[in-house]
């Protein structure tokens, strides 16, 4: 009897935390995006959407005024504007207002500007601010295999803050160790967050937001046969396929289909997508970021001197669409006009961006390379 009364309390204890863990843990919901037994679900928790809501909120816009051809144009009435130079007058004050309150809502004007001497340049966020309206007016028009009609603003990364969420700086290998204690090849080290805090590489960004390094590392036949990726370059790629997923809040299926992660054929839209967004961000990277770190005061650099660099979570912030796909092209049509100096700037002058054709699967493109 005295060890059937231990099992009941021992049962008792376990079905009691067992309810009372069911009570006060939140139940994921999950959306199905393929056949039901393919494992091609979402999982989502609403108290994480709710938490970050206001994140993701829209600010108010001011009215646009009426077309009036009549208003001087930006480039008659100011001195040394030069990206904006296209716009009325009345628009170039809108959209400053509107830049103040989505970068610096507390310093406003004086953040990039003396005042005093508004068309000086002595102040460095007035050049990095020019530089970033080029990268924005870049993107609106010549990535939209990556953003579509949605486009991109400075809130979009900025969300009231001088300095984006989401930015990272690059870590420099780890030095070498004595040879007994061997090579840690820049990984199992605790408490990052660009991989999960696992184990994996810590600075798969490096490699692959930067540089242009094919991804793709599973053989595309059944046995090895050519393909020369090993265990290191394994997992380099599951470092960035976990900051991928993290950045826009979904797990692996939303790119890729559980029955063939590697093949182009059975992949959902969402991988062709990201595809070309590999590719957008190692453009602006390379051509925008790494040179204005050279601007910025040693207080905005990284520990080992680099400059800050956008990825997945700059725009996307753990939502699997910037501000879950609201467009703010309406409100801010300057932003996407392509009529004014879409590439010109003293300090950066991008290559045009290749045209490829967006009916061609990327498989094609890169001979599966992704």
């Amino acid at each position: 009897m005295g060890m059937i009364k231990v099992f009941i309390v021992i049962a008792g204890i376990f079905f009691g935390a067992l309810f009372v863990g069911s009570f006060f843990n939140e139940s994921p919901d999950t959306v199905q995006r393929g056949y039901r037994g393919t494992s091609m679900v979402q999982i989502y928790k609403a108290s994480e959407l709710a938490a970050v809501k206001d994140l993701h909120a829209i600010p108010d816009a001011d009215p646009i005024d009426d077309p009036d051809p009549s208003l001087p144009t930006v480039r008659s009435k100011y001195k040394n504007v030069q990206v904006l130079d296209d716009l009325t007058v009345l628009e170039f004050s809108r959209l400053m207002g509107a830049l103040s309150e989505w970068i610096a809502p507390e310093e406003g004007c004086t953040y990039c500007h003396n005042t005093n001497n508004m068309a000086s340049d002595e102040k460095y966020t007035k050049i990095v601010a020019r530089q970033m309206l080029i990268m924005t007016r870049r993107i609106n028009n010549d990535w939209k295999s990556h953003v579509g009609n949605t486009g991109v603003t400075c809130w979009t990364c900025h969300r009231g803050q001088a300095v984006p969420s989401g930015d990272w700086y690059s870590r420099i290998n780890e030095k070498e160790v004595p040879k007994f204690l061997g090579h840690k090849r820049n990984q199992n080290t605790p408490g990052i967050a660009t991989n999960a805090n696992t184990s994996l590489p810590y600075d798969p960004l490096s490699e692959y937001l930067i540089r242009e390094n094919p991804i793709r590392v599973q053989g595309t036949t059944p046995l090895p046969s050519g393909n020369k990726n090993g265990v290191p370059k394994a997992e380099q790629t599951y470092a960035l396929m976990i900051y991928m997923a993290k950045s826009l809040g979904v797990n692996c299926t939303y790119c890729h289909h559980a029955q063939a992660f590697g093949s182009w054929d059975l992949s959902p839209p969402q991988r062709t997508t990201a595809w070309y967004g590999i590719r957008m961000v190692r453009d602006l990277n390379q051509h925008f970021l790494i040179p204005i770190g050279e601007l910025l005061p040693d207080n905005r650099l990284g520990e080992f001197g680099d400059g800050p660099k956008v990825g997945c979570a700059t725009c996307h912030k753990g939502a699997y669409k910037p501000l879950y796909g609201v467009s703010m092209q309406e409100e801010y049509p300057e932003l996407w006009r392509k009529g004014g100096p879409l590439v010109k700037s003293k300090f950066i002058s991008p290559p045009p961006v290749e045209v490829i054709n967006p009916t061609i699967p990327p498989a094609q493109l890169m001979n599966g390379k992704y």
